[in-house]
């Protein structure tokens, strides 16, 4: 074990120091513990800096995100402690004690979802109302409510609860091997998506029924049979409709087709058919939409809704008024013959009707389209598409009396919920009309623009398309990415147009990245239409010809105003386009971010010279890491203080660069040194990487000794930053810099005040093992100065050919198998770039000074004044 490990067993004052050869072993063992705790510090950092985007609010995460981030900063945390432990010969033993006090606060403060009092396996709707959507999720609680309070019909049938869900889990000891396949999710990958929610649906799938849970099933079943008998001349199915009824389903938030539901399921097929919508809880598309709307995983349960099979003639759904037009209030009914999922699921495009809200309910319109195909039962089980007969194919799916009855019905369960709703409804084979579900319609309030002012200007663009129906208006513009099948979303791009035969919500996996969405079928009133509104993508339904119009990488604009499609870009249109963000602020998932946060995120410790800079002081994993870090150098090079006889280790590079750097050689990285040298020159240095790295910074045009240009009003904002954050600010300038070195490799650490950037090179003959990693973080200025520094380097480092990613104050760059001499350049480059940065917050005094200093680097202009005209250098002045 690490924390075992005392590497100063060598050393005793009576005993003479040991060699060269000796020491250079025991240093080597020291710097594998050492460049451990390098590589955790690295990426505890990361972690870190991604936490602090993520509580801006404005990035996309979920509970299992957090759950991993937290476990991964805890472990990275944990490893730079056994690692100090090692380098020190076990001087801190309170870190560990520290360490794990935080770590169980993490865990209290990522808590468990409260356990249901319920302890019934099965509940009768008669027994059920919306306060017990605990315990039946929010489909059974509201079909309960219609049937006990607003009093109006639904199929006979019950809730299997929760309380059985859980019983499941635990019967079959699956949560914990859930949890630990969820940490492997990256939400923002498709591929990983997939993998996690294969993974997790065939780890349920493969779990059986306990036999109790079975048997109170089956139960029930037999009962709402016996029942149907009583009611009923005998004429009824003994099929039933295996609906999933989540916990936080049919609430706030729509999760519209994002669970399974099944339809004529017979009493043999009940229990599997269970288990299967139990699973649905880990689809694809249930993952990314939990993730996408900050749902934690621990809040969720599956119940399930068992009703009678309703063999409908015809079916579909009703809003009590227009989803995104606040000025129209009429109830709207989208209505397809047999089963409802061709209505919502955009296979064919429903009749469509539209009912004022007065007393007579006066049918305002009606639009009867082309139905040739419907869904219905398959009396071996399942379901099978059938056509619809000739005369009814353009005919209407109700009849007046129908229309205004449903419309009636609406306005009720509008009225009795207090806000508009999401009905899906059928009508049976003896014309009984029936609430399958009812939920809250999400709305809309999208800026509604006059389009017309700006019609003479658009003549000019090619207009590809026009018509359909608008399921969120709004305007996008991308390249045609066009959706053939469910594996073509792994490929999807960001900013992309996603164009498809039909609306699917199986689509909502790229929702985030989707300018648009444009189909050749679907209505208003689908599914993805209502995903569309709640990811405010622009979203056109119904437009027949758009997958032939429109062919992949071809660039459009889609404007779901009024429902045209024009080739290019329309910039006239793009004013209208709105800023989307995931707002993640108030929801459970963020300030469950916000709890846990606390105790990774902050900094407290500043001055490694402060009483306070020590243990008992820390507070955060923040705290620890800063102080593990500081505390690592000091032991790293402690071997020079203690054979001072023999000479130091660390051997300070005497050059004309502004940094206090010290060279450590772990084997053939500096020719021609003495046993008891204290310094080394830069012609002593043979190491491949860190040579070329310092031809860089001894850039003759970089002149160190002269003072940068500096702008007053940039000095005192580097200045008032550090001394308002920090009163010891002034005892951060000097800071040392090392350099630990081998022939081929090259590990750079420099600290200058709040400037903080490690190098990591390998730089030799074999293409595939040669790389550069380079970090930078920090600044003395305020945000914005340090967010700009970075944008700038980040533009340089790109130029550069290197890939960069940006977080906050930090960026991090790769370039990876390259030719020795290609990274031997590069190197040459980024040691310019040090030196070039070194006073590089003063200078951000505007946003062209981003750009600006950026070109001027690249052209060699290293020094660049903000106030000199262009066309004048610094040095004529």
């Amino acid at each position: 074990m690490l924390n075992k490990l005392n590497i100063f067993k060598w050393f005793k004052p009576s005993k003479p120091a040991p060699s060269r050869d000796t020491l250079s072993d025991v240093f080597k063992v020291k710097y594998e513990r050492f460049k451990e705790l390098l590589d955790s510090n690295a990426e505890l950092s990361k972690i870190i800096t991604d936490m602090e985007e993520k509580l801006q609010g404005h990035q996309l995460f979920g509970m299992a995100y957090l759950r991993s981030q937290s476990a991964r900063a805890v472990f990275h945390t944990l490893r730079m402690v056994r690692s100090l432990d090692a380098l020190s010969g076990q001087k801190y033993p309170a870190l560990f004690t520290i360490l794990e006090e935080i770590n169980q606060k993490i865990k209290d403060d990522l808590g468990k979802r409260k356990e249901s009092p319920m302890t019934e396996w099965i509940l009768p709707y008669s027994r059920i109302t919306k306060e017990m959507v605990d315990w039946v999720g929010g489909k059974n609680a509201n079909l309960g409510e219609v049937l006990n309070l607003a009093h109006l019909p639904i199929p006979e049938g019950f809730a299997i609860t929760t309380q059985a869900y859980n019983y499941f889990l635990a019967a079959n000891d699956l949560v914990d091997e859930i949890n630990r396949i969820r940490m492997e999710l990256n939400p923002n990958d498709p591929d990983s998506v997939n993998e996690v929610s294969e993974s997790i649906q065939r780890l349920i799938i493969s779990s059986p029924v306990p036999h109790e849970l079975s048997k109170a099933i089956l139960y029930a079943y037999d009962h709402m049979m016996e029942n149907l008998q009583r009611k009923t001349d005998g004429d009824f199915s003994t099929s039933v409709s295996l609906r999933s009824s989540a916990i936080g389903e049919d609430s706030e938030l729509s999760y519209a087709g994002q669970y399974l539901s099944m339809l004529n399921v017979s009493r043999e097929r009940l229990i599997q058919t269970y288990n299967f919508i139990i699973a649905s809880l880990y689809t694809p598309r249930a993952i990314a939409y939990r993730v996408s709307k900050g749902i934690r995983d621990e809040d969720i349960a599956m119940s399930v809704a068992c009703l009678q099979m309703v063999e409908s003639v015809a079916s579909g759904v009703a809003y009590s008024r227009h989803p995104f037009n606040i000025l129209e209030d009429d109830v709207l009914i989208s209505a397809v013959w047999g089963l409802g999922p061709y209505a919502v699921d955009g296979v064919i495009t429903p009749d469509s009707y539209k009912v004022a809200k007065n007393d007579a309910l006066s049918i305002l319109a009606t639009d009867i389209s082309h139905k040739p195909v419907q869904l219905v039962s398959n009396p071996d089980g399942g379901l099978m598409e059938l056509p619809v007969e000739p005369e009814l194919q353009d005919s209407p799916c109700l009849t007046p009396d129908q229309i205004r009855l449903l419309a009636d019905y609406v306005v009720k369960l509008e009225k009795h919920y207090g806000c508009p709703q999401d009905t899906e409804w059928a009508v049976d084979g003896k014309g009984k009309l029936l609430i399958l579900q009812t939920r809250p319609l999400r709305l809309e309030s999208p800026p509604i623009e006059n389009l017309c002012q700006i019609d003479e200007q658009l003549t000019c663009y090619e207009l590809l398309l026009q018509g359909g129906e608008a399921a969120y208006p709004g305007v996008g513009s991308g390249k045609v990415y066009q959706v053939h099948s469910e594996d073509d979303l792994a490929g999807f791009p960001e900013g992309g147009i996603l164009v498809a035969k039909h609306s699917s919500p199986k689509f909502v996996v790229v929702m985030n990245k989707a300018q648009a969405i444009v189909a050749d079928s679907g209505s208003v009133s689908g599914h993805m239409a209502s995903l569309s509104r709640e990811f405010q993508v622009p979203t056109l339904m119904n437009l027949k010809k758009a997958t032939a119009t429109l062919t992949n990488g071809m660039e459009i604009t889609v404007d779901a105003y009024s429902g045209r499609i024009y080739a290019g870009r329309v910039p006239e249109l793009l004013n209208f386009q709105a800023a989307r963000e995931a707002h993640m602020e108030n929801t459970p998932v963020y300030e469950a971010l916000k709890k846990v946060a606390e105790s990774i995120v902050p900094l407290h410790l500043y001055d490694p010279k402060s009483p306070t800079f020590a243990p008992k002081h820390c507070t955060s994993l923040h705290d620890i890491m800063r102080l593990v870090h500081e505390f690592s150098y000091t032991e790293m090079f402690q071997i020079s203080d203690l054979v001072s006889s023999g000479g130091g280790y660390a051997l300070k590079l005497n050059a004309r660069i502004p940094l206090d750097l010290y060279v450590i050689d772990l084997g053939g990285g500096l020719e021609d040194v003495g046993e008891r040298v204290r310094k080394v020159e830069v012609e002593q240095v043979v190491s491949s990487p860190f040579k070329a790295l310092l031809t860089g910074m001894l850039h003759e045009d970089l002149k160190h000794h002269i003072p940068r240009p500096v702008q007053l009003q940039g000095f005192f904002s580097v200045m008032s930053e550090q001394m308002l954050s920090n009163p010891h600010a002034a005892d951060r300038f000097g800071d040392r810099s090392y350099a630990i070195i081998s022939d081929k490799y090259l590990n750079f650490s420099s600290r200058v005040g709040y400037h903080y950037s490690i190098l990591d090179s390998y730089c030799g003959q074999t293409m595939n093992k040669n790389y550069i990693t380079f970090s930078f973080k920090g600044g003395a200025a305020d945000d914005l100065r340090r967010i700009r520094r970075v944008r700038s380097i980040s533009i340089i480092l790109r130029e550069l050919d290197f890939s960069v990613d940006v977080m906050g104050d930090r960026v991090d760059a790769r370039l990876q198998k390259y030719d020795l001499s290609v990274i031997q350049e590069k190197l040459d480059i980024l040691g310019r770039l040090l030196i070039f940065t070194r006073q590089m917050d003063m200078l951000m005094n505007s946003e062209g000074s981003v750009n600006a200093i950026a070109t001027a680097f690249l052209n060699g202009d290293y020094h660049f004044d903000p106030t000199v005209p262009s066309g004048e250098s610094a040095a004529e002045n």
